[in-house]
Protein backbone atom coordinates (compact mmCIF):
# COMPACT_ATOMS: atom_id res chain seq x y z
CA UNK A 1 0.00 0.00 0.00
CA UNK A 2 1.45 3.26 -1.12
CA UNK A 3 0.90 5.77 1.65
CA UNK A 4 -0.45 9.56 1.21
CA UNK A 5 0.21 12.94 2.81
CA UNK A 6 -1.89 16.17 2.53
CA UNK A 7 0.06 18.98 4.15
CA UNK A 8 -0.34 22.40 5.36
CA UNK A 9 1.22 25.63 6.26
CA UNK A 10 -0.75 28.22 7.92
CA UNK A 11 -0.41 31.07 10.30
CA UNK A 12 -1.80 31.45 13.90
CA UNK A 13 -1.79 34.42 15.95
CA UNK A 14 0.09 33.98 19.28
CA UNK A 15 -2.76 35.08 21.15
CA UNK A 16 -5.18 32.04 19.89
CA UNK A 17 -2.68 29.42 19.80
CA UNK A 18 -4.52 27.54 23.12
CA UNK A 19 -7.41 28.10 21.13
CA UNK A 20 -6.53 26.66 17.99
CA UNK A 21 -4.69 23.91 19.57
CA UNK A 22 -7.94 22.73 21.32
CA UNK A 23 -9.72 22.30 18.26
CA UNK A 24 -7.02 20.79 16.28
CA UNK A 25 -6.95 17.65 18.79
CA UNK A 26 -11.04 17.33 18.31
CA UNK A 27 -10.50 17.65 14.65
CA UNK A 28 -7.42 15.35 15.12
CA UNK A 29 -9.72 12.46 16.27
CA UNK A 30 -12.40 13.20 13.27
CA UNK A 31 -9.63 12.82 10.48
CA UNK A 32 -8.44 9.38 11.97
CA UNK A 33 -12.30 7.91 12.04
CA UNK A 34 -11.88 8.78 8.49
CA UNK A 35 -9.09 6.67 7.92
CA UNK A 36 -6.27 8.97 8.48
CA UNK A 37 -3.15 6.81 9.96
CA UNK A 38 -1.67 10.02 11.63
CA UNK A 39 -2.67 13.81 12.39
CA UNK A 40 0.36 16.29 12.62
CA UNK A 41 0.51 19.75 13.50
CA UNK A 42 3.88 21.43 14.65
CA UNK A 43 4.71 25.34 15.41
CA UNK A 44 7.49 26.83 13.85
CA UNK A 45 10.91 27.22 15.47
CA UNK A 46 13.72 28.21 12.97
CA UNK A 47 12.13 29.33 10.27
CA UNK A 48 14.88 30.50 8.34
CA UNK A 49 17.89 29.55 6.11
CA UNK A 50 20.14 31.66 4.01
CA UNK A 51 19.18 31.78 0.11
CA UNK A 52 15.47 29.88 0.75
CA UNK A 53 12.14 31.00 1.14
CA UNK A 54 10.68 30.85 4.94
CA UNK A 55 7.42 29.64 5.08
CA UNK A 56 6.71 32.58 6.93
CA UNK A 57 7.21 34.71 3.92
CA UNK A 58 4.62 32.14 2.05
CA UNK A 59 2.00 32.47 3.91
CA UNK A 60 2.36 35.97 4.94
CA UNK A 61 2.81 35.57 8.92
CA UNK A 62 2.77 38.75 10.70
CA UNK A 63 4.93 39.81 13.61
CA UNK A 64 2.29 38.39 16.07
CA UNK A 65 1.60 35.15 14.08
CA UNK A 66 3.74 31.71 14.37
CA UNK A 67 3.54 29.64 11.84
CA UNK A 68 1.82 25.66 11.62
CA UNK A 69 3.07 23.35 9.43
CA UNK A 70 1.35 20.05 9.65
CA UNK A 71 0.50 16.77 7.76
CA UNK A 72 -2.27 14.10 8.05
CA UNK A 73 -1.30 10.40 6.74
CA UNK A 74 -3.21 8.07 4.72
CA UNK A 75 -2.97 4.66 3.65
CA UNK A 76 -3.65 5.71 0.07
CA UNK A 77 -4.84 8.31 -2.06
CA UNK A 78 -7.89 6.67 -2.26
CA UNK A 79 -9.10 6.92 1.20
CA UNK A 80 -7.91 10.27 1.45
CA UNK A 81 -10.08 11.24 -1.34
CA UNK A 82 -13.05 10.02 0.24
CA UNK A 83 -12.03 11.45 3.79
CA UNK A 84 -11.73 14.80 2.49
CA UNK A 85 -15.50 14.38 0.91
CA UNK A 86 -16.59 13.21 3.80
CA UNK A 87 -14.87 15.16 6.64
CA UNK A 88 -16.28 18.97 5.76
CA UNK A 89 -19.50 18.01 5.77
CA UNK A 90 -19.37 16.26 9.33
CA UNK A 91 -21.40 18.34 12.08
CA UNK A 92 -18.72 18.12 14.25
CA UNK A 93 -16.03 19.63 12.08
CA UNK A 94 -18.60 22.31 10.84
CA UNK A 95 -18.83 23.40 14.68
CA UNK A 96 -15.48 23.25 15.60
CA UNK A 97 -14.34 25.62 12.64
CA UNK A 98 -16.54 27.92 12.05
CA UNK A 99 -15.38 29.85 15.10
CA UNK A 100 -11.91 29.87 14.02
CA UNK A 101 -12.65 31.85 10.31
CA UNK A 102 -15.88 33.84 11.54
CA UNK A 103 -14.65 37.18 10.65
CA UNK A 104 -15.77 38.84 14.41
CA UNK A 105 -12.64 36.42 15.90
CA UNK A 106 -10.67 35.44 12.82
CA UNK A 107 -8.19 32.83 14.45
CA UNK A 108 -7.82 30.75 10.66
CA UNK A 109 -7.56 32.56 7.46
CA UNK A 110 -8.16 30.07 4.85
CA UNK A 111 -7.17 32.52 2.17
CA UNK A 112 -3.00 32.49 3.95
CA UNK A 113 -3.20 28.67 4.28
CA UNK A 114 -0.77 26.50 1.74
CA UNK A 115 -1.94 22.90 0.94
CA UNK A 116 -1.31 20.07 -0.91
CA UNK A 117 -1.64 16.58 -1.51
CA UNK A 118 2.00 14.53 -1.67
CA UNK A 119 2.65 11.15 -2.98
CA UNK A 120 5.88 9.26 -1.86
CA UNK A 121 9.29 10.11 -3.87
CA UNK A 122 11.59 9.19 -0.72
CA UNK A 123 11.16 7.54 2.44
CA UNK A 124 13.40 6.56 5.22
CA UNK A 125 13.50 5.06 9.07
CA UNK A 126 9.83 4.55 9.49
CA UNK A 127 9.12 1.05 10.31
CA UNK A 128 6.83 0.62 7.26
CA UNK A 129 8.06 0.45 3.45
CA UNK A 130 5.85 1.02 0.28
Amino acid sequence: MTHYIDGFVLPIPRSHLEEYKRVAEQVADIWKEYGALEYNEFIGDDMTLEGTRSFIDVAHAKEDEVIVFGWVLFPSKEIRDKANQQVPNDERMTALVSPLIESSKLIFDASRMVYGGFKPLVRSGGSETD
